[in-house]
């Protein structure tokens, strides 16, 4: 239980809702009850077949990784380039990103390798095409498959109870309330266990194979256990999740991933961002530190 809730209870919903655009909180100038575009902007296109609009939020990260590990492999089409969208000053709502993903949310791939464009939105979406494009991290066997299918899609479904639900009212909503963040705790605790138990047994989540079902889950779960995301470590005990974070542990020091985490970052030390990708020289040369060293700020 908290012990700075401040719910009083006392709230009874109207019979009709009304959008006020002030309740938001700290993200009130990006939320709105209506899709469709804002303002009218073109996306920028660069010299390589995959274009990547992004920002390095969990979902992001989980795209750039499998780029950056699709490169590592020795696929040299997955070259790409990583455009900054800046949701917080509604880039999301421009036109051209409207067209590449009509949910106006990071990240959205346009493939310009074939006849025409062809777009992919949604994180779990861009990873499976890009396994089955490249014919990586994604088995053959119909039941290593399957299980690695499966924990991605767990992902996909178990995310917004530990991103909107949990991350939200544990470290963003305006007020704390406290049967919202104990009702999304006990849920992202047995997220946790399930994880763990899975990892118990196995050494990757889709088996012994390393996979896009360990890139999806890690940039949530293995940055919460680490205090990246929510700074909810202690609160949660995650700690005790030992799988977890032996697993976590695991991924991280992968150099792909270390390059992944960078790309689209905005915030962190300056030398760990990389606002926009274009080539593998980048990481060397273009960080933050590289380009404002007298102004960049942690």
């Amino acid at each position: 239980m908290t012990d700075t809730a401040t719910d009083t209870g006392d709230y009874t919903p109207p019979k009709v809702w009304t959008w006020d655009k002030e309740s938001g909180g700290r993200f009130a100038s990006i939320n709105r009850p209506i899709a469709g575009a804002t303002h009218d902007k073109d996306l920028p296109v660069g010299k390589h077949p995959l274009q990547l609009y992004s920002l390095a939020t969990p979902n992001g990260v989980k795209v750039t990784v499998m780029l950056e590990e699709l490169l590592a492999a020795g696929h040299t089409g997955a070259e790409y380039d990583a455009w900054l969208i800046k949701i917080m000053d509604g880039d999301q709502f421009g036109s051209g990103f409207v067209a590449a993903n009509p949910n106006s949310k990071i990240p959205a791939l346009v493939d310009h390798s074939g006849p025409k464009p062809v777009r992919v939105f949604e994180s779990g979406s861009i990873l499976v095409y890009l396994a089955e494009k490249f014919g990586a991290f994604l088995p053959t066997d119909p039941a290593k498959r399957a299980e690695a299918m499966s924990w991605l899609f767990w992902q996909m479904g178990a995310g917004p109870m530990l991103g909107g639900g949990f991350g939200h009212f544990y470290a963003y909503a305006p007020t704390k309330i406290e049967y919202a963040i104990d009702r999304f705790a006990m849920e992202v605790k047995r997220q946790l266990d399930v994880l763990d138990r899975r990892l118990a047994d196995s050494e990757y989540l889709g088996g012994d194979e390393y996979t896009i079902a360990d890139m999806a889950v890690w940039p949530w779960y293995g940055a919460l256990v680490k205090g990246i995301v929510y700074e909810a470590g202690e609160f949660l005990q995650v700690q005790d999740y030992k799988n977890v974070m032996r697993w976590t542990d695991q991924i991280g020091a992968r150099a792909a991933v270390k390059r992944g985490r960078m790309v689209n970052r905005v915030m962190g030390d300056p030398a760990s961002q990389l606002h926009e990708r274009h080539d593998a020289s980048d990481f060397e040369t273009k960080t933050q530190d590289k380009l404002e060293p007298a102004t960049a700020e942690a």
